[in-house]
């Protein structure tokens, strides 16, 4: 793998970009949550496609697929990241996240699930948690199975799962994620087995625009909240989101919502997370893809506004 730009901040966010097989491109990124140091909580977000062909209506990443990576290079992310602050391998870090979410759905490449298997060997991290983020497309159970095993088998409850719903519209749902995926229903019953008590409990994630539909009732009927959350976050600045006229209802200034305040009655555990704003410009975010812009050229306002620079060779 040969990391040859990146662009960010060093106390908030980096993306790096890197050429690991037949010229394609992969990007990666480590973030902090300020104002916590490094020492506790620090962010590796992996890309485990080239592209997607999800084609989500807000997300980047989906504008184009090149194929899966291997679980070499999976690692090989992680371990650049980790080398480059840790040399020595010692990660002394109270909530070490590895995120598999950066390009591409994870649950199409099963190279996810054996790095899963890698991680409690490979690195000497005092509190390692993994974080699939995932829309359940159809025909990845095997994924999915082989993802109950390794978590009961290596993790137990220090794992996060999370899976992106958008909204309990039938129509909405196939609107925003246009591929074949998991009811609800489906959802509800895998969660309802892969939680475990005492563990954490399974995140519902819905990036919150003008025009999000959620029926409390609805969530209700499938989601137990004693073993499910919910997860808000904006619809980040992308070009798709644009493209598609799809605004955030959720910004650092508009954090009220009749939605949230529904859920939250409702008896759910609601995380608001916008975390730092100028991720947006750094375009470290989900959705967020820097090889786009770098092929548009276009300004968006508030997004990508960070200089991209080139990294020497030697790493």
């Amino acid at each position: 793998m040969k990391v040859f730009a990146k662009t960010g901040n060093e106390e908030i966010a980096t993306v790096y970009l890197a050429e690991i097989s037949h010229g394609k491109i992969v990007e990666f990124v480590e973030s902090l949550q300020p104002p916590l140091p490094r020492e506790d909580k620090w962010v590796l977000i992996v890309s485990t496609l080239f592209g997607c062909p999800v084609g989500c209506r807000f997300c980047d990443s989906g504008n184009f697929y090149k194929g899966k990576l291997e679980r070499d290079d999976i690692l090989c992310q992680i371990d650049y990241m980790v080398k480059r602050r840790f040399p020595d391998g010692v990660v002394p870090v109270k909530k070490f996240k590895i995120q598999f979410s950066r390009m591409g759905e994870p649950a199409f490449n099963m190279a996810v699930i054996d790095v899963l298997e890698q991680l409690p060997h490979r690195y000497n991290a005092e509190n390692i948690l993994p974080v699939v983020s995932t829309i359940a497309p159809k025909g990845t159970s095997k994924f999915f199975e082989r993802l109950f095993e390794v978590k009961n088998g290596l993790y137990e409850t220090n794992f996060q799962l999370q899976f992106s719903i958008h909204s309990t519209d039938r129509k909405l749902r196939d609107w925003l994620m246009p591929v074949k995926k998991w009811g609800l229903d489906r959802i509800a019953s895998y969660g309802e087995k892969f939680y475990n008590r005492g563990g954490r409990k399974i995140t519902l994630n819905f990036a919150l625009s003008t025009d999000t539909i959620i029926d409390q009732d609805e969530m209700l009927k499938y989601f137990d909240p004693e073993k499910f959350l919910i997860k808000i976050t904006p619809v980040n600045p992308t070009y798709q989101s644009i493209m598609n006229n799809i605004t955030s209802s959720i910004t650092p200034e508009q954090t009220e919502s009749e939605i949230i305040a529904l859920l939250k009655a409702a008896g759910y555990d609601v995380i608001l997370s916008i975390g730092e704003w100028e991720e947006n410009q750094i375009g470290s975010n989900c959705g967020q893809l820097i090889t786009r812009y770098l092929k548009e050229k276009e300004k968006i306002k508030d997004s990508y506004t960070f200089s991209v620079v080139d990294v020497p060779t030697d790493g």
